[in-house]
């Protein structure tokens, strides 16, 4: 007597990707699940095709390299974050995978000061100012970061695209979810808004430094 029948035994295998799908959805961190995911991937696959279940098949077949690719992505995503923070660099070339391009045509506002704020923004092209300070924005440019950071989560600038261009923009949630997966990002995130910070202050020391300047001279010629 056989121990499993011809039909019998790739049930084991649904049943085993039952259990690694039961498992991802109790996982916290993104690497360990992406690993599940494709272990939970392959099971189904090999259940999908003895057992003759081909739409789970297909499914399977297209979310194991989906998960392969967002895997390899998260592992150079933390490489690159670590190495951001040893040698102090803040670029965000390595968050730019996970952030989504959006277009803006002159005269559209970004977002306005006292809106709830949700996402920040990379300037890809074009040219964004902001309005209360009349400061241009250089392409390259991280802004609206420090909205998540701000009391109330409120914009505390007004943004206004004044050349057609395209921004690449990550939610606040994508942030937090990499804020708390990954302990390094998280401690390059705070050097990014401290770095952002600290240029607001020195913008704003040295239009108030032109101010009294001016100020001075009027008095001057009034003398």
């Amino acid at each position: 007597m056989q121990f499993l029948s011809h039909t019998e035994w790739p049930m084991w295998f649904g049943y085993a990707a039952v259990a690694a799908s039961i498992i991802t959805c109790a996982m916290k961190t993104m690497i360990p699940l992406r690993i599940v995911s494709m272990t939970c991937n392959s099971l189904f696959i090999i259940y999908g095709f003895f057992g003759g279940i081909y739409p789970t098949l297909i499914l399977n077949l297209i979310l194991l390299p989906l998960n392969t690719v967002r895997l390899h992505q998260m592992q150079k995503l933390i490489k690159d974050v670590e190495a951001a923070a040893s040698t102090g660099e803040t670029s965000i070339d390595w968050l730019k995978p996970f952030m989504a391009r959006r277009s803006f045509r002159k005269g559209d506002i970004v977002f306005r000061k006292g809106d709830v704020a949700d996402a920040m923004y990379y300037s890809v092209s074009g040219r964004y100012r902001l309005s209360e300070m009349g400061i241009d924005l250089p392409i390259g440019q991280v802004f609206g970061d420090l909205g998540l950071l701000a009391p109330g989560n409120l914009r505390t600038q007004t943004i206004e695209c004044i050349e057609d261009g395209d921004v690449l923009t990550a939610t606040y949630q994508q942030v937090k979810e990499l804020y708390f997966q990954n302990p390094q990002f998280g401690f390059y995130f705070l050097r990014l808004t401290s770095e952002r910070l600290f240029d607001n202050i020195k913008r704003l020391e040295q239009e108030i430094v032109r101010k009294n300047e001016v100020i001075a001279e009027l008095g001057g010629k009034t003398a």
